[in-house]
Parts: C-alpha cells; sequence; structure tokens
C-alpha cells in the first residue's frame, strides 16, 4: 500500500521522500523518477528512532518543507491469539505501528508548524474500529494510532495542521497473505457486501483526498475504505 500511496501522490504533483525497511524502496523512487517527480529513497526500519527522524530530516533538506506525512509502516498480526502471542510479537507490533508513527510525525511537526500548514495521514484499521477475534496486539496497536489522530488533530489544529487516518479493509498484499491462506481469503471476500475487497489504489484514493487541499475543514477524521464490510456508528 505504501508504494501505492507514493506513485499516486506523485501522480499528483509531489516530490515524495520514500521510506522503506527492504530494497524495494529504490524501486519505488525509480518509479516516482518515471512519473516526473524527484523521490528521495530512505532505507530505514522505523523502530530506529534516531535513523528515521536524521533521514527525514536529510530528505528535507534535498527538497525542502515537509508538507504532507503518512504514515504507512506496519507489520501484521499473523492471526495470532492472545495466548500465542510473545513478548518479542507485542513489542515489534507496538514499535513499528505505535514509536514509528509517534516519531515520524514528531519529526515534521516543527517544520509545519512554523509554516502554518501541513497534512498528517496515519494508516489505522478496520480492527480499530470493530475489534478482531485475533491478532489482538494488530488491534490495539491501530487503535492507539486512531488515539493519536484525535489527539493531534486538537493539538495542532492552531497551526492549520490537519490530521485524519485511513482505516483500510481487508486488502490483498504480502503482509495479509503471510496471515491468511489462499481458502481464508477468498471465502472472506465472498461476504464483501460491495462485491470484492478494496484494493491498494482504493486506499490510496483517501490518503491523497486527506493530503489534498480539498480537505482543509477535515481534522480528527477516520475514513474507511472497506467494501462496507466494517460499519460504525459515529
Amino acid at each position: 500500500m505504501g508504494r501505492s500511496h507514493a506513485l499516486l501522490l506523485a501522480e499528483r504533483g509531489a516530490d515524495v521522500i520514500v521510506l522503506d525497511i527492504i530494497d524495494g524502496v529504490d524501486e519505488t523512487a525509480a518509479m516516482i523518477r518515471e512519473r516526473g517527480r524527484r523521490a528521495h529513497p530512505l532505507k530505514v526500519d522505523v523502530r530506529d528512532v534516531s535513523a528515521l527522524q536524521s533521514g527525514i530530516k536529510e530528505g528535507a533538506g534535498e527538497f525542502g518543507p515537509i508538507d504532507i506525512l503518512v504514515n504507512n509502516a506496519g507489520v501484521g498480526g499473523r492471526r495470532l491469539l492472545i495466548d500465542e502471542i510473545s513478548v518479542e510479537d507485542f513489542d515489534r507490533m507496538f514499535e513499528v505501528h505505535v514509536r514509528g508513527t509517534f516519531f515520524a510525525t514528531q519529526a515534521v511537526v516543527p517544520g509545519m508548524t512554523e509554516r502554518k500548514y501541513g497534512r498528517i495521514v496515519n494508516i489505522s484499521s478496520i480492527y480499530a474500529m470493530g475489534g478482531s477475534p485475533r491478532a489482538s496486539h494488530y488491534a490495539a496497536a491501530k487503535a492507539a494510532i486512531s488515539g493519536f489522530t484525535k489527539c493531534w488533530a486538537r493539538e495542532l489544529a492552531p497551526h492549520r495542521i490537519t490530521v485524519n487516518a485511513v482505516a483500510p479493509g481487508f486488502v490483498v498484499t504480502g503482509m495479509t497473505r503471510g496471515s491468511n491462506t489462499d481458502e481464508q481469503i477468498a471465502e472472506r471476500e465472498k461476504g464483501m457486501p460491495l462485491g470484492r475487497f478494496t484494493r491498494p489504489e482504493d486506499i490510496s484514493y483517501a490518503v491523497a483526498w486527506l493530503a489534498s487541499d480539498e480537505t482543509e475543514m477535515i481534522t480528527g477524521q477516520v475514513v474507511s475504505p472497506n467494501a462496507g464490510e466494517t460499519i460504525v456508528g459515529i
């Protein structure tokens, strides 16, 4: 999904600092350049706060002020039950999702505050909205991100910085395939009210919209492209 977000934002005029833990970061950067935009690849583990923040600063030094932050880094819950979740599983989940989101945001907020402009888009999950019978550590980490979204929206509103979240439904990616068999995926898709799973680009359209000036009066909200699988009241 992160690559999809980066490419759509590039197509809509953004230069992109591409951050990932895998070698694919260079391939994504090349794809952005093919679209006529600049790309700055960073191979960084978001759990390494010093490297994360210095990398963001390095990218800003090359491209100029950061206007948009998309907090997308994540790991899957592997459908683990509560008694199957080890201390290592728990800590990794919160270090990647919660700590990574917090300290990436901390790195960009001073510049956004100074300029009185910014768009922060966090990636949450339908499991933060409606729960899950498995992977409670994943759902809890995503719920923390939704909490950040609401708190930062209030904290940063005086500086004209909006903070929103996108909570995807089930998207077939390498990460979700690591937690589900092909049979489980096919069976789940049969129950989608809109007839299919959301695709990475469906999530990216929501991300790009929340990153645009069309949403300058929207903050603290969670938008959920999920094919109708999860519907909650306000």
